[in-house]
């Protein structure tokens, strides 16, 4: 069992947990990502590691309660235990001196750019980060990301923080101020994000990363159910990535496979919600 040591409220929807798994936290490079299940009974889900910590032995996750597992966890507190914990899996983030990069989060995707960006500083690289939420209640880490950066742009779609932008347009901008400058860019958010940030950079053949968290099941390559379509192929997010070139990515394909269980989704969640209040009447 793996012990819940702290929890954070970053939003109503985002939580923050950090849980005891030292044998994980030993190996744990940026850009990794572990498995999780509640209790016995519940299913696996996929979250990229926020951060870890080798001498404490922890890692951090954030999570945003989207469907059923997600909102279970987000009801646990400090001393309660996850029945499993497994990573850490797929590759980590190659990093090394490229020069100039830009770190662009989306969402609870800010969560998993914190240590690539940290761990591109750290190797030597001047980095430009954006950031950016629907809402200003939804960004987090702002302070964290900047002390990892040159320069944190931070955005938010209503104007209620920041710059009222879509993290497309200072991308944009950057990359027209600065052609020929900037080396490569990583993204990380909603997979609509990453296409039109992976459509940002094209034209200016900027080499740009993304991470991919798509529906898992075993994490291992032999379900099949993480299948992502690339140029030269079908890969599988668990063992290949979760990190792939952003231009290779079939992005109307990875959206439409992330609708496939929608309607199970949502009674899984109706259901697990009606239980709950069984047991509180």
């Amino acid at each position: 069992m793996y012990k819940i040591l702290h929890k954070e409220i970053l939003s109503e929807v985002n939580k923050l947990m950090v849980i005891a798994a030292p044998e994980v936290a030993r190996k744990t490079r940026a850009g990794q990502f572990v498995i999780v299940r509640v209790d016995e009974r519940g299913e696996r889900i996929p979250l990229t590691v926020a951060d870890y910590d080798q001498e404490a032995g922890t890692i951090t996750l954030i999570f945003q309660e989207v469907g059923k597992t997600t909102m279970h966890m987000g009801t646990l507190e400090p001393g309660d235990e996850l029945a499993t914990f497994t990573g850490p899996l797929g590759h980590p983030t190659e990093i090394k001196n490229y020069g100039t990069v830009v770190c662009v989060g989306g969402g609870v995707g800010i969560a998993p750019l914190y240590p690539i960006t940290r761990a591109l500083k750290e190797a030597g690289n001047t980095v430009i980060s954006i950031i950016g939420a629907r809402t200003r209640e939804l960004l987090f880490w702002e302070d964290k990301m900047r002390s990892v950066s040159d320069e944190l742009i931070v955005c938010t779609d209503d104007g209620s923080y920041g710059r009222k932008a879509l993290v497309t347009e200072p991308l944009k901008e950057l990359l027209e101020q600065r052609d020929g400058e900037i080396a490569r860019a990583w993204v990380i958010g909603p997979a609509i994000m990453m296409k039109f940030c992976a459509a940002t950079t094209e034209p200016f053949k900027v080499p740009t990363i993304v991470s991919l968290n798509t529906i898992m099941i075993d994490g291992t390559g032999m379900c099949g159910g993480c299948r992502v379509q690339l140029t030269d192929g079908a890969k599988f997010v668990c063992v290949d990535g979760p990190e792939f070139d952003a231009h290779q990515v079939d992005w109307n394909l990875l959206l439409a496979r992330q609708r496939f269980y929608l309607e199970e989704e949502k009674q899984a969640v109706e259901q697990w919600q009606h239980r709950c209040q069984l047991e509180v009447d």
